[in-house]
């Protein structure tokens, strides 16, 4: 595995100043052997223009935020992350990389969840290059590979959960968000180390059902919904009666037996379970002729 190393350079604008000063020498050198017929300083002055001249292809800047890998002839020299102006060696190669933080929203993914449920769902993933010598040399296109690894960690995450649990004690992908984005971060990285990529933030970006299923699975968590509220009324319906038959009884306000009671029970639960207002009845007692 290639790791990063530093690699110092000269410092560029002092060494531009120095050519130029070389430059002008050699210009100088021409005209005067040029004046004086004097053959061997003019061709001095000539080698000394050229080898001057192929000197000023050793300038590289670096920008803020960005970094130069330098190799020669195929072989890893270091990178160059000082921004301004250098001078290197004049046959090193230089491949310009980003050091600045990266974001891209993965592809709507279409996977199945942890209970077979046809599921859309797609992330932001947000990341950097931390190390330039693995970014470079351990995989072919680092920006690609970040690309289809993050695609397929998503993928696998996705998966492994359900996309609502109905159980409390069952995460799902609705459910855990947070925990799922973190999951979703820390299984991303562990696939991008060896392209030195520091992953910063990962998270679900769109989730929603398959559009072949979204109508009917959206009327099972209506009726899931319409259930439980059931079962929260009637729990309360029968606590409810069950204080009011015990305040009677203590009060000693009315007698009833237990035909009585049954169809107090039964008008109560009636009232206090029907998703409509109740209509009374007066009783007005019965008429003779």
């Amino acid at each position: 595995m290639i790791v990063e190393k530093r690699r110092k350079t000269y410092p560029g604008i002092p060494f531009l100043f120095f050519l130029i000063f070389t430059s002008f020498c050699c210009l100088v050198m021409f005209i005067m052997g040029a004046q004086a017929n004097m053959k061997p300083l003019v061709a001095l002055a000539l080698i000394s223009a050229v080898i001057n001249f192929f000197f000023f292809f050793g300038f590289f800047y670096v920008a803020p935020n960005r970094a130069k890998v330098l190799t020669l002839f195929g072989k890893y020299k270091g990178t160059c992350r000082e921004p301004g102006l250098h001078w290197a060696n004049i046959f090193f190669g230089k491949q310009d990389v980003s050091l600045r933080v990266h974001n891209f929203d993965t592809n709507h993914l279409k996977v199945n969840d942890n209970t077979g449920n046809p599921i859309e769902i797609a992330a932001v993933v947000v990341w950097r290059v931390v190390d330039t010598a693995e970014a470079v040399f351990e995989v072919e296109n680092f920006s690609d590979y970040v690309h289809v690894q993050s695609e397929a960690a998503l993928r696998g995450l996705a998966t492994r959960y359900p996309y609502v649990a109905y159980d409390e004690s069952t995460d799902s992908l609705t459910g855990n968000t947070e925990d799922i984005s973190e999951q979703l971060k820390s299984e991303i990285q562990s696939r991008l180390a060896k392209a030195g990529v520091d992953v910063l933030e990962a998270r679900i970006s769109h989730l929603a059902y398959a559009p072949e299923i979204a109508a009917a699975m959206l009327q099972r968590q209506q009726a899931s919904a319409v259930v439980a509220a059931r079962t929260e009324i009637v729990e309360g319906a029968v606590g409810m009666v069950e204080l009011a038959l015990q305040r009677l009884k203590d009060d000693g306000l009315v007698q009833l037996d237990e035909i009585q009671q049954a169809t107090m029970v039964s008008n109560l639960m009636v009232v206090l379970c029907s998703d409509r207002g109740a209509q009374p009845v007066i009783n007005a007692g019965s008429s003779r002729k």
